[in-house]
């Protein structure tokens, strides 16, 4: 059995970054050849496409999870890694992507619109790209960044030209069956319409959708029943036709209160996406009048009876039967061009370009703020700072002195001198905390020695190979601790 799904909670990763190569050129006959390692490559994006063959959210309700692929390692010889293959995930047209706080992140309607759910990790630079004036031979590399991991909450909205609304039982379906082809499950008892159904109608020219709309009651706009699920299929649509039950036996229902009932619930209801298609609000919408079930002599007499009523309130008004199909043909070719007249004032939307927004002149990229948490600290926070903080080897002492250069360049210590931070302050960047030493000088050109060594660091709690070989050797017995 086939299932309609139209909310969908999705997890989404993108590709890590391959790490940067630290290596150097070793070569007969070349000496000093020189660092050759490549850089890493990106992380593969993770991205939501509209494709007009896709009409469900079917797929990630059983596959929820989605990862772009992982970018692949530099390598000496100025090999860089392959880049991350990403993820394109195909969607419907009506498709509203937001955060799992109901923020709206995209709105992705018309063939080829895209949207980027997780961005892929930066790969690392390898020691051939981070070459300079002071360090002609780095004896580090950049590491990859993790890629952009989370939820969303991907709701559809039918892309319908026409919506039918009415209580339960009023004949939607069935009026669905006999202007399309389509074949919904139609029985006698209410709410059997549990998903809505699409149908694609023609008159003459002119081709439109119709979208059944599952009943409404009293009450849905504030999510009685189950009125907010179908409520948000009809946002979209361009008319509104109210279908009305000429025939109902139930007492204190009648044509005229069902319309009422469900306008007061339709202008109740707020759209989430303000603004949507431009159409404003549902209370704004061309409506139509389908009195049903008037191949019923009681229901024909009933419809007749409340006709001037709402002719009254401008309205145009079809008496039809879905059963014996009377008054169809007219009402199809009025929907026909109600669907026309807007389809001219509101063209077919094109794709959203992706827009890029540069930095603004000035804009130093980065805030330091006060650290609630600790006495005297401070948090850095800002897409650069951040990053480079998660690209350092920190066993590496060389790789700190290149980000303490980084972020002097960038002016952070410059702004905290001027927050009064005191020497041995804690600042925190990301998930690292460090201890602010502002008497090493950063930022400025300082020839390096040794590879992986930064002579402004004096202590370093990192064990070099000549010290780890003497350990080795006293474990042995070899030597005693106090021989050299």
């Amino acid at each position: 059995m086939s299932k309609f799904i139209d909310r969908v909670v999705l997890h989404v990763r993108a590709g890590k970054g391959g790490h940067g190569c630290a290596s150097v050129r070793r070569e007969k006959f070349m000496p000093l050849g020189g660092p050759d390692g490549g850089n890493g490559g990106n992380g593969g994006d993770v991205i939501l496409e509209v494709d007009p063959n896709v009409h469900t959210l079917l797929d990630f309700h059983f596959h929820p999870h989605a990862k772009g692929g992982n970018g692949k390692p530099g390598e000496g010889g100025n090999r860089n890694g392959k880049q991350g293959e990403g993820l394109l995930l195909k969607v419907p047209s009506g498709t509203v992507v937001m955060s799992t706080d109901g923020e709206i992140l995209a709105d992705l309607v018309g063939a080829g619109s895209t949207f980027v759910a997780a961005q892929g990790g930066r790969g690392g630079l390898g020691n051939a790209a981070l070459v300079s004036k002071a360090r002609k031979a780095p004896g580090f590399a950049l590491v990859g960044v993790d890629g952009e991991e989370r939820d969303l909450v991907l709701e559809l909205k039918s892309v319908a030209d026409v919506g039918l609304v009415g209580f339960p039982s009023a004949g939607k379906s069935s009026l669905v069956s006999v202007l399309s082809a389509a074949k919904p499950k139609i029985a006698d008892y209410p709410f059997t319409t549990l998903v809505p159904n699409l149908g694609v109608v023609q008159a003459g020219d002119t081709t439109f959708t119709v979208a059944d709309v599952p009943g409404l009651i009293p009450g849905a706009s504030e999510g009685r029943g189950l009125g907010l699920d179908f409520l948000r299929h009809i946002e979209r649509c361009a008319v509104l036709a109210h279908v009305v039950d000429c025939a109902t036996l139930e007492p204190g229902r009648d044509p005229i209160s069902d319309v009422d009932a469900l306008e007061a619930e339709l202008a109740a209801y707020q759209p989430a996406l303000v603004g949507d298609a431009g159409l404003g609000d549902l209370a704004d919408r061309p409506r139509v009048v389908v009195l049903n079930k008037a191949d019923i002599p009681d229901a024909d007499e009933l419809a007749e009876f409340v006709l001037p009523e709402f002719e009254k309130r401008g309205w145009p008004v079809f008496k039809i039967s879905a059963v014996s199909r009377e008054g169809l043909r007219p009402l199809t070719f009025a929907l026909a061009e109600m669907v026309e007249q807007y389809r001219k004032a509101h063209p077919e939307p094109e794709p959203k370009r992706q827009i890029i927004r540069p930095v603004a002149k000035g804009d130093s990229g980065f805030r330091v703020l006060p650290d609630p948490e600790v006495e005297g600290g401070f948090i850095v926070v800002g897409e650069r700072p951040e990053r480079w903080v998660k690209q350092t080897q920190f066993d590496n002492d060389e790789a700190v002195g290149y980000l303490a250069d980084r972020l002097a360049r960038l002016g952070v210590e410059e702004e905290l001198v001027k927050l009064g931070a005191e020497p041995g302050a804690s600042v925190t960047i990301a998930d690292y905390c460090f201890d602010w030493e502002p008497s090493i000088s950063a930022g400025v050109e300082t020839l390096m020695t040794r590879r992986g060594v930064d002579p402004r660091l004096d202590q370093t709690e990192r064990i070099g190979a000549a010290e780890r070989k003497h350990a080795s050797r006293v474990r042995r017995g070899l030597v005693t601790e106090d021989d050299e």
